[in-house]
C-alpha cells in the first residue's frame, strides 16, 4: 500500500514539475513573443465621429434631377449638304448636284424664363434651321444669337415666356469629389440624368498650342449629351457638358464639361457686346513643376512663373516683375497653365484681379487691372493683326476692325498681302478684332483651307486662299 501511495506522490509531482516547466519555457516565450510583434496605437489620431461621413442613403439627387430635367431640353439642327456624282462627271463630262438634309442632335440648357439657351458651338455648327424640344415634348425654332468657337458656347433663344430655367452655381467653388448630376438627350433618347463625382478640375485636352480648363467627372455623357448641364446636388448649373475621352467614340469612363463660369461670361458677352470679351494680364510665363523648378532656383513645384512682363500691359503697372511666381487669383489657386487660362476666360478687360504671387520666397498680393489685347499673332498664317485705331477705321469707313501689322511669312509677301492693308473676312466671317480673327481661323482650318479678304489702302478688296 505504502508502494503505491509513493508511485502515486512520484507521479503527482512529476506531472506538477512538468506544468511548471511548460509554463516557464513555453508561455513566458510566446508572451513576450506576441508583446514584440502587437504595434502599440495609442498615440494615433483616431476621428469616430459619424457625422464627417455621408451615407449613400443620406444623398438625394431627386430635388436636383427634377429642377434640371426641365430646364434641359433636345436640340436638333438641320443642315443642308450638297452631293454630285464623280461617275457621271467622268462619264458624260458633266455631273448633276443634289441638296441633302443633315440632322445632328444635341442638347442645351434654358438659363432665363423668356427662352434664352445655352448649348455647345459644335451641336449648331453651320445650322440653317434649330428645333428645341422640352421635357413637355412642346417644340420651337429657335434663333442664333452668337458663338464662341474657342470655348465651344453657343447662345440660342426662343420666342417663350415662363419657361423653368436653371441658376448659375460657382464653378470655381466645386471640389474634387463632390458628387454631381450630367442632364442631357444622349442618343436622341429623352431627358437623361447620370451621377457622378467631379474627378478632376483645370483639365487641359487641347494640346495644340491652346489653354483650356475643363472640369472632368466620372458622371456618364455619351453622343447627344453636348450643350447638356453639368448640376450639383442644390440643381445649380457648374458647367455645360462638351466632350467625352475615348478610343471608342462612346463613355469609357470620363467626360468634361466647359466651367459655367466660362460659360456665363461668353453668354454675357455675346449678348452685350456681340463677341466674347478676353482679358489679359500682360504676361509670359511658363508652369512650374517637379523638372523645371530648379532651372529657375525655386522650391515652387507648382504655380506659373512669369518669365516676361509685357511693355504697358496691366502687370507692369501693378508692379509685377519677372520671376514672380502666381499662386492665386482671388483666392482661386493657380497650379498650373489650365487653372489661370480658365480664370481668366471668366474676366473682363477693367477687371481688377488680385494676385497672390511669391517673390524671394514671400507672399504678397498685388491688386492687377486686366485689360483688352489688341495685336495677336496668326501662327496659322505667320501674320501679326492690330486693332485699328478709331482714325484708321474711318479712313475705311468701318466702325471697327484689324489690320496687318507685320507680315512674318516671305511667301504671303510674294503673294501680294501687304502691312497695313485691312483684314475684311476670314472664310466669308466679317473680323471686328483679333479675337474675331483667332476664333475665325481656328473655324476655318476645321474646314481644310482659309480665305482672306483684305482692303488695300485704295480700299480695293482682294482675296487669298490657303489651303
Amino acid at each position: 500500500m505504502k508502494k503505491i501511495f509513493s508511485l502515486v506522490l512520484m507521479s503527482a509531482l512529476g506531472g506538477a514539475l512538468t506544468l511548471g516547466a511548460y509554463k516557464f519555457l513555453f508561455e513566458s516565450t510566446i508572451t513576450e513573443s506576441v508583446n514584440v510583434s502587437v504595434p502599440r496605437f495609442q498615440n494615433v489620431p483616431t476621428n469616430f465621429n459619424n457625422s464627417a461621413y455621408l451615407s449613400s442613403e443620406s444623398i438625394d439627387f431627386t430635388k436636383a434631377a427634377e429642377e434640371t430635367l426641365s430646364a434641359v431640353v433636345h436640340v436638333q439642327n438641320k443642315s443642308l449638304y450638297t452631293t454630285s456624282n464623280p461617275l457621271e462627271a467622268y462619264l458624260f463630262g458633266r455631273s448633276s448636284t443634289k441638296e441633302k438634309i443633315q440632322i445632328g442632335i444635341g442638347s442645351g440648357v434654358i438659363v432665363s424664363a423668356d427662352g434664352y439657351i445655352i448649348t455647345n458651338n459644335h451641336v449648331i455648327n453651320d445650322a440653317t434651321e434649330i428645333e428645341i424640344t422640352l421635357n413637355n415634348k412642346k417644340t420651337y425654332k429657335a434663333e442664333l444669337i452668337g458663338t464662341d468657337v474657342t470655348n465651344d458656347i453657343a447662345l440660342i433663344k426662343v420666342d417663350a415666356q415662363g419657361l423653368p430655367y436653371v441658376t448659375f452655381g460657382n464653378s470655381d467653388n466645386i471640389k474634387v469629389g463632390e458628387w454631381v448630376l450630367a442632364v442631357g438627350n444622349p442618343y436622341n433618347l429623352t431627358a437623361t440624368v447620370t451621377a457622378g463625382i467631379i474627378s478632376a478640375k483645370g483639365r487641359n485636352l487641347l494640346g495644340n498650342g491652346q489653354t483650356d480648363s475643363y472640369i472632368q467627372t466620372d458622371a456618364v455623357v455619351n453622343s447627344g449629351n453636348s450643350g447638356g448641364a453639368l448640376v450639383n446636388i442644390r440643381g445649380e448649373l457648374i458647367g455645360i457638358n462638351t466632350m467625352i475621352k475615348s478610343t471608342t467614340g462612346s463613355y469609357i469612363g470620363y467626360s468634361f464639361a466647359v466651367p459655367s463660369n466660362i460659360a456665363k461670361k461668353v453668354i454675357e458677352d455675346i449678348m452685350e457686346f456681340g463677341n466674347v470679351q478676353k482679358a489679359f494680364i500682360g504676361i509670359n510665363y511658363k508652369e512650374l513643376n517637379g523638372a523645371n523648378h530648379n532651372d529657375y532656383n525655386v522650391d515652387n513645384t507648382e504655380g506659373v512663373i512669369i518669365t516676361n512682363v509685357v511693355p504697358d500691359g496691366g502687370a507692369e503697372k501693378a508692379g509685377i516683375l519677372t520671376n514672380d511666381i502666381i499662386v492665386k487669383a482671388d483666392n482661386v489657386e493657380i497650379s498650373t497653365f489650365a487653372d489661370l487660362s480658365g480664370f481668366l476666360k471668366s474676366k473682363r478687360p477693367d477687371d481688377v484681379v488680385e494676385f497672390s504671387i511669391i517673390r524671394d520666397g514671400l507672399e504678397k498680393k498685388i491688386p492687377v487691372k486686366l485689360y483688352k489685347n489688341v495685336t495677336t499673332i496668326i501662327n496659322q498664317l505667320g501674320v501679326q493683326l492690330e486693332d485699328l485705331k478709331e482714325s484708321e477705321a474711318k479712313s475705311f469707313k468701318l466702325d471697327k476692325g484689324v489690320k496687318i501689322n507685320k507680315i512674318l511669312n516671305k511667301d504671303l509677301l510674294r503673294s501680294g498681302l501687304k502691312e497695313g492693308q485691312v483684314l475684311k473676312s476670314i472664310n466669308g466671317v466679317r473680323i471686328g478684332d483679333v479675337n474675331e480673327a483667332n476664333n475665325a481661323v481656328i473655324k476655318a482650318q476645321k474646314e481644310g483651307r482659309i480665305i482672306l479678304e483684305v482692303l488695300t489702302e485704295e480700299g480695293v478688296v482682294e482675296r487669298y486662299i490657303f489651303n
